[in-house]
């Protein structure tokens, strides 16, 4: 995955560069030190490959637009700046649409039909936390939820999971991932059992055998474990569990990727981004704003 870490944000200039005198036209002696300027200024790693773009009008007096490709061979990422007429200065501009609401943007974008719901599914305040059940960052946020936020704020919150396992430090995230959607396809509490289950035994579960396959063996029985507590038909899940499809699962993970998603934890409250495991004290500030915004009175919270 192409992380943009080090292409540091703003919401507005962020790069200001003095490129030196140059001729009008592009050439390979500007594209070289515009390249330079860049990998500077951004830490941009060497096995990342830079391509300076044609330039295009811009809406900017005395500015073109300049595209530039950032490929680590794996993923591409596109990224605009204005370059002067003179070419002696390289800028990097944020551009924000004031008619449009940033965070209602962000919930558009996130597909919450037929997702596992916890609290009011009515609640004015919807938390999308894109989860890891291997991650022990995530069994800390899953606590922090579940014992603090759902205590404090009750019906006035609404908790749905979406998927983001990180399958290369977390071998069986993603087959405990469908295994949990298997579930989510015919109970709302079974899903959560599930859930529950799994961040708070995740270190049990790697520990207990030593082999991958092993391990999904013993997260399958736990599934129809759960399946048998939540008291729903265990056939369907048996064949869910044996097709392992993970259509749905990638769909989240794509949908992720495009939200700028690139580690677990990643909480979203009515849209705005929290990443990590962070303390429930800023959560609670978070969803006091959510409700302010919704014409809500936030929650008195005592520390």
């Amino acid at each position: 995955m192409l992380h943009s870490s080090w292409i540091r944000r703003s919401c507005a200039l962020v790069l200001l560069l003095c490129l030196g005198c140059a001729a009008q036209a592009p050439s390979p002696e500007l594209d070289r030190r515009i390249e330079r300027n860049l990998r500077s200024y951004y830490s941009v790693p060497s096995g990342i490959k830079l391509t300076i773009g044609a330039r295009s009008p811009s809406d900017f007096p005395g500015y073109d637009n300049l595209l530039v490709t950032f490929d680590n061979g794996e993923k591409k990422q596109e990224q605009k700046f204005l370059i002067s007429k003179d070419n002696k200065t390289l800028l990097r501009v944020t551009r924000m649409d004031l008619t449009q609401d940033p965070y209602q943007t962000t919930m558009s974008k996130i597909d919450l039909n037929g997702r596992p719901v916890r609290g009011n599914k009515d609640a004015k305040v919807t938390i999308v936390n894109y989860d890891d059940f291997e991650c022990p960052f995530c069994a800390r946020m899953h606590e922090t939820l579940t014992e603090d936020i759902l205590k404090t704020y009750g019906d006035r919150v609404r908790i749905i999971y979406k998927d983001y396992p990180l399958a290369e430090i977390h071998p069986w995230a993603k087959h405990a991932a469908n295994d949990a959607n298997c579930l989510a396809a015919s109970s709302n509490d079974a899903y959560w059992y599930f859930a529950d289950y799994m961040h708070a035994n995740q270190h049990q579960i790697s520990s207990q055998t030593k082999s991958l396959a092993e391990q999904e063996a013993n997260i399958d029985r736990i599934t129809l474990d759960q399946a048998a507590k939540a008291k729903i038909p265990t056939a369907p899940v048996q064949a869910c569990i044996k097709a392992q499809s993970d259509k749905q699962l990638q769909a989240s993970i794509d949908e992720a990727d495009k939200l700028g998603v690139s580690a677990t934890p990643t909480l979203f409250i009515n849209g705005y981004k929290i990443d990590g495991a962070v303390p429930p004290e800023e959560l609670h500030a978070a969803i006091d704003n959510a409700l302010r915004d919704a014409g809500s009175n936030p929650v008195a919270v005592s520390h």
